[in-house]
């Protein structure tokens, strides 16, 4: 520690400067962090972490949720490194990305800034994206740790989750990014798990990140995560962002002996340290970074369905319709949003390339015109209002409108194109009533350009899912328990996350995991197993059959035969994406150790791989496995393990978990949830809880008119949700300070009844 540094200083530089910035002292600059998964948004002027205020144009690059079907961590790289690039040019030390929380339930408001519904894919892209960032000398914040899968509540929801899911499905991205990239900081989320807030999660931040995982870098805090300071200096959270209220500088100075205070203020001098050597006012090649996000999502968009539609011809005559042909939704909202460089539609990618076509506008009056075309190339999917940060969705129909459209074209032309703009899993009542559905993600600012070079064939898809799309909500594994609250979300599902719990159950999908169609066709051979004491070495051939380049994924899945103790069917444990010339042939090399056979044992708190009989699987998607092979594992150290066969019977009939069963896989009795009444509102209730009472109704006026603009519907309504799901932790943040913490549990104890005790602290402390 710099020696030079007073008492206060160091205490300063625990806790944000303001809403970006650390702090500065002699001789130590300030250093500032902004979002941007897929883009920076660093803001000029007032700032927010909602995406509200505006930004400096920079490159919108496709979101997580379309990147990942890239299964390209090279691609990875290179956005992370562009993104450093922009980062450097405007004096940003650290960004704030990527997310790689699982998703648990395609309801998720915020799916489209994650990855995948499996730990590997997030954590080898996760980790790709930040060696790429970091390689330039920008620090990542790998968020948010940890089990954050819901936006309902996302602030105080506790997220009740048994060891072995916790280990097998939410933790083990986080594990691989740290290991394989060492970010330079890792963010914790707003929710509790198990009873505690992420922030002040000991098990979580010391036991496991630190102790277990080896990680040296800095904890930070998301933005007002952080109600008890000292809490979470024990627990090992380094810095609270942003600034919160003077009163927990003045509590760090008074926890100056704990060791946890040395070491978090080492942490950031660390890491301020670390930007001394950024390239300030780097150029940026814009033009650049734009044909990069078109070659990302070139690799990412996904061929769902073709009947010989696609690629489309120049000499066809075709009309293009759709709310998303000329004004595309290409991100998210909320705090990702980017406000892009250059931003090119489909329609003026066609435009740009003088191709003959007809716009049409709407269906009526336009009959004859539809009937006598070629093909209808519809642009549809789903709005801001149906996905964002701050709420979850409610179902996962597209919008009425964007569903009719397609039933009336078809009814008069059944030569239809569907081009799909969505962050997340969508139902699709028509998909029989078209010839070719290509779903282009939020596919980011030259969504354009990349849609054109797909459909007319200039490139072949070979994007690939990352998440299942189930044919029913109802189907989902955690259907019965997502969304839950007031107080607990409980996981009852345990490790059947995704295709874990729709391979196992035998349950039929819409599109399976990994699927992904081309205008090619490859050939799968050759699959060779050589062992290595406890590793094994596996190849195989691929060979492009078809006439064209184009890119395969190839994924490898391991299935325990006969498990005494109950597993999903199989498990993808490794993957590879190759790019081949027509009728190439390469052989990818796969390396498989003995964590890859493993489970986690709660028994002796560690992975463990039982003896037994394994399949090597290789295939194009989980339910398309073209090669296999038999392992045999011989663990002398096997354990006759019989802690699960209880639920194993729940597990194999179905996934409605008992109270008793999921008491029993959380080895303790499990809070039930209460609606919240008066004596139960505490700092981390939130607006919507006590907007019935009187000063519960003025602070909810007064969030949301500090949160309103003259925005469109759309805009109204998802702040609406927002403000109803802000925490009073958070609103203190929200008012810059003029609402107290002190005042803020005046105001608490008045709206629990303890009128004399809440006025007495107001008039105390002279905060009225």
């Amino acid at each position: 520690m710099d020696k030079k540094l007073t008492l206060k200083d160091q205490a300063s530089l625990l806790m944000g400067k303001d809403f970006w910035s650390t702090h500065q002292t002699d001789g130590l600059p300030s250093i500032m962090m902004c979002d941007g998964p897929h883009g920076l948004r660093k803001q000029a002027g007032k700032t927010d972490h909602l995406g509200k205020n505006e930004s400096i144009p920079a490159t919108c690059f496709p979101t997580a949720s379309a990147l990942a079907s890239s299964w390209n961590t090279d691609l990875l790289y290179e956005v992370g490194l562009a993104l450093g690039r922009e980062c450097q040019a405007h004096d940003v030390s650290v960004l704030l990305g990527p997310g790689i929380n699982v998703k648990r339930s395609p309801l998720c408001g915020r799916n489209f800034e994650y990855f995948s519904e499996d730990p590997l894919v997030s954590g080898k892209l996760g980790a790709a994206m930040i060696n790429g960032l970091q390689s330039i000398g920008v620090g990542a914040s790998l968020k948010h740790f940890a089990v954050n899968n819901q936006e309902y509540r996302r602030m105080s929801i506790d997220a009740v989750v048994d060891e072995r899911a916790l280990r097998e499905i939410y933790l083990p991205a986080f594990e691989i990014a740290i290991k394989e990239a060492n970010p330079w900081t890792v963010m914790s989320a707003y929710n509790k798990v198990n009873g505690s807030y992420c922030s002040e999660n000991k098990y979580l931040l010391t036991d496991i990140l630190r102790k277990q995982w080896h990680y040296d870098g800095l904890i930070v805090s998301d933005w007002g995560a952080v109600s008890d300071r000292i809490a979470s200096l024990k627990a090992g959270l380094d810095l609270e962002m942003p600034f919160s209220s003077h009163k927990h500088t003045e509590e760090l100075i008074k926890n100056k002996d704990q060791p946890s205070f040395d070491q978090s203020v080492n942490r950031v001098l660390k890491l301020i340290n670390k930007t001394k050597h950024h390239k300030k006012s780097l150029k940026v090649d814009y033009d650049k970074h734009h044909q990069l996000a078109k070659k990302a999502l070139v690799e990412s968009a996904v061929l769902l369905k073709n009947q010989g539609a696609l690629p489309l011809k120049k000499q066809e005559t075709l009309a293009y319709i759709g709310p998303f042909f000329e004004n595309p939704r290409f991100q998210g909202s909320g705090s990702s949003h980017v406000n892009p460089k250059n931003l090119i539609s489909l329609k003026q990618a066609l435009d740009q390339e003088d191709v003959n076509y007809i716009h049409l506008t709407q269906v009526a009056g336009s009959e004859d015109l539809i009937k006598n075309v070629d093909k209808v190339v519809i642009c549809i999917g789903l709005p801001d209002i149906y996905e964002s940060e701050g709420f979850d969705r409610q179902d996962l129909n597209l919008p009425p409108d964007h569903n009719s459209l397609v039933d009336q074209i078809a009814e008069i032309n059944p030569n239809i194109v569907v081009v799909l703009s969505n962050g997340s899993p969508v139902l699709m009542p028509w998909l029989d009533h078209v010839s070719a559905l290509l779903s282009i993600h939020l596919g980011g600012q030259a969504l354009g350009q990349a849609t054109y070079d797909l459909l007319y064939g200039f490139e072949s898809p070979s994007g690939k899912l990352t998440e299942t799309y189930p044919l029913y909500l109802e189907d989902t594994p955690c259907y019965k328990f997502f969304g839950m609250g007031p107080q607990t979300v409980e996981y009852r599902e345990g490790i059947y996350v995704g295709y874990r719990y729709y391979d196992t159950f035998e349950k039929e999908v819409l599109f399976p995991m990994g699927y992904g169609l081309s205008y090619s066709s490859f050939e799968y051979s050759n699959l060779k197993l050589i062992k290595h004491k406890e590793s094994f070495h596996v190849s195989v051939d691929i060979k492009n059959t078809g006439s064209m380049t184009a890119s395969e994924t190839v994924q490898l899945y391991i299935a325990p035969l006969k498990s005494h103790i109950h597993r999903p069917l199989q498990e993808l444990r490794a993957f590879e994406k190759v790019r081949l010339l027509a009728k190439e042939k390469k052989t990818l090399d796969f390396y498989l150790d003995k964590r890859d056979f493993s489970l986690y044992h709660t028994g002796i708190n560690d992975f463990y791989a039982p003896s037994g009989d394994y399949e090597i699987r290789i295939g194009s998607h989980s339910r398309n496995i073209l090669l296999k092979d038999l392992v045999q594992i011989e663990n002398k150290d096997d354990l006759q393990v019989d802690y699960h066969e209880t639920q194993r019977e729940f597990y194999m009939k179905d996934i409605d978990i008992s109270d008793e069963t999921f008491e029993n896989m959380m080895a303790k009795p499990v809070t039930k949830n209460a609606p919240l009444k008066k004596g139960m509102f505490d700092i981390n209730s939130t607006l919507g809880d006590i907007k019935h009472t009187l000063i519960g109704k003025h602070l909810y006026r007064k969030a949301y008119k500090e949160m309103k603009t003259s925005g469109s519907p759309v805009e109204k309504a998802n702040l609406e949700r927002a403000t109803n799901e802000t925490p009073l932790q958070a609103y203190i943040l929200m008012t810059g300070g003029q609402t107290s913490p002190d005042k803020m549990k005046a105001y608490m104890d008045i709206i629990n009844g303890a009128y004399i005790k809440g006025f007495k602290k107001l008039l105390k402390n002279r905060i009225t």
